[in-house]
């Protein structure tokens, strides 16, 4: 079997190549400077895989488009669904959306998730490209590209716009960054950490899926209002309402408060261990 990367040559196609190359699997791929083209590895390969970064990923997919035939699948792995999906649908190929939870440090596939929404293909061709995540210990969840994009805006949309805002407030406030970890609490070591990890990354990619997620809009707005809820609150000085929004939130989350407390007193003792 014959992999074809496009975008092969970043970082996230260069670690996808790696892993069908650990399955067995011949791998070409394009990038600006490889002597095949786009075009060239999508008519050579079983499988396209489509890695470019999400701006341009709908542009490339209509590049590919007219030499694909039904024999092949192509697939992206791009943090939205919706889109892409639309736009490989307009193809001949069998279509699956991919949208791996990690990023190109990861060292292996091993307890990784990768995001499934298949949309045109199934039975031995699908089971056969998942077949290369699941044999590398990859965790599958399978969702609907509308799915996916909706728990994107949560997963990925709030909790980097939140990183962001707390980031830049500690930058409004002059607080000198690692003065204040001479002061800190491992989970506040934590959240600082978290910071300091997405502002490392490339700023474009944590911007395209703010920008590009139609479904982001709505959750924030829904953020803006627990601000305000919450300031006005704690402005007035209410214990009992403070107490209400807290007893709210702790409700939904019951379930997993027991997980996130062994699982962040791990995070401690590792930290405070080392």
């Amino acid at each position: 079997m014959l992999a074809g990367i496009i975008g092969g040559t970043g970082k996230m196609g260069r670690f996808f190549a790696s892993v069908f190359a650990a399955a067995g699997w011949d791998v070409i791929v394009s990038g600006p400077e490889t002597p095949l083209s786009n075009r060239e590895v999508a008519e050579r390969a079983d499988a396209v895989m489509v890695a470019v970064p999400i701006r341009r990923t709908i542009e490339v997919i209509g590049e590919v488009a007219p030499v694909l035939t039904e024999e092949q699948i192509l697939c992206d792995i791009t943090s939205l669904k919706v889109e892409p999906v639309r736009a490989m649908l307009a193809t001949k190929a069998a279509v699956v959306g991919l949208h791996p939870m990690f990023g190109p440090g990861a060292e292996s596939l091993r307890n990784q998730t990768i995001i499934v929404t298949p949309a045109r293909c199934g039975g031995a061709a699908l089971d056969r490209l998942l077949g290369v995540f699941r044999e590398q210990g990859a965790v599958l969840t399978f969702a609907t590209p509308e799915e996916h994009d909706r728990m994107m805006a949560v997963i990925q949309g709030l909790t980097h716009f939140a990183t962001l805002c707390a980031a830049d407030t500690i930058r409004r406030t002059g607080v000198d960054v690692e003065e204040s970890l001479a002061f800190t609490s491992p989970i506040y070591r934590i959240q600082m950490g978290l910071i300091g990890r997405l502002l490392a990354q490339d700023a474009d990619l944590y911007g395209d899926m703010l920008r590009e997620n139609p479904a982001v809009p709505e959750v924030l707005a829904a953020f803006e209002d627990a601000v305000k809820h919450l300031r006005t609150i704690v402005e007035a000085g209410d214990p009992a309402a403070f107490r209400e929004f807290f007893a709210k939130n702790t409700d939904h989350y019951a379930s997993y408060g027991k997980t996130a407390t062994e699982e962040t007193d791990d995070l401690i003792r590792y930290m405070v261990t080392r």
